[in-house]
């Protein structure tokens, strides 16, 4: 399959039936803690359905010292700000049926995306919703780290990139952490 449609449907029912079935917590692998620094940004996301939960990774940035970052979105078009968040401040409706941060929360700069995926390759390529959000964001702040959360059921054979698709540094799946090379 080369169709970006039909590997997001088949990846996201192959997703929803691993969840569904019951599936253990996503652990904070050693290699991610490495990265961690005091002060450092690191950009989260609030889990939609299926997605893997990157909270075990938003608790190891807090106590490195961290400052957590969700993104906020207004529209297909519009591309996605992050917004300082910590776990005390309540989330807001936004479209797509996501929970972000409301619009008067500071905009920071990542140092590192913590990014939620549809599905990946053995070469870090991604598939994402398909709104290009992250795309432009990974454009945006081309410094920062890209950690690609998944489940491991997740990963495809192979992915042809298009000429706008950044890959990624690392992905974290509930088996751990998948490096790539250094950039």
């Amino acid at each position: 399959m080369t169709d970006k449609r039909a590997l997001r449907a088949a990846a996201r029912a192959a997703r929803d039936s691993f969840v569904a079935a019951g599936v253990p917590a996503l652990a904070c692998p050693r290699e991610f803690i490495a990265l961690l620094a005091t002060g450092l940004v690191v950009a989260s996301y609030a889990p939609i359905g299926s997605e893997a939960d990157p909270a075990a990774l938003e608790a190891a940035a807090r106590a490195a010292g961290c400052r957590l970052a969700l993104p906020h979105v207004v529209d297909r078009a519009t591309p996605i700000r992050f917004l300082a968040w910590d776990a005390d401040h309540k989330l807001a409706d936004g479209p797509f049926g996501l929970r972000q941060p409301d619009g008067a929360h500071a905009e920071v700069v990542p140092d590192l995306v913590l990014t939620p995926l549809v599905a990946f390759d053995a070469a870090l390529n991604r598939i994402g919703q398909g709104a290009g959000h992250y795309d432009r964001a990974f454009a945006a702040y081309p410094a920062a780290l890209r950690i690609g959360i998944a489940w491991s059921v997740q990963q495809l054979d192979s992915i042809t990139p298009d000429p706008w698709d950044a890959p990624l540094d690392a992905i974290v799946t509930e088996r751990g952490w998948i490096a790539g090379a250094a950039r």
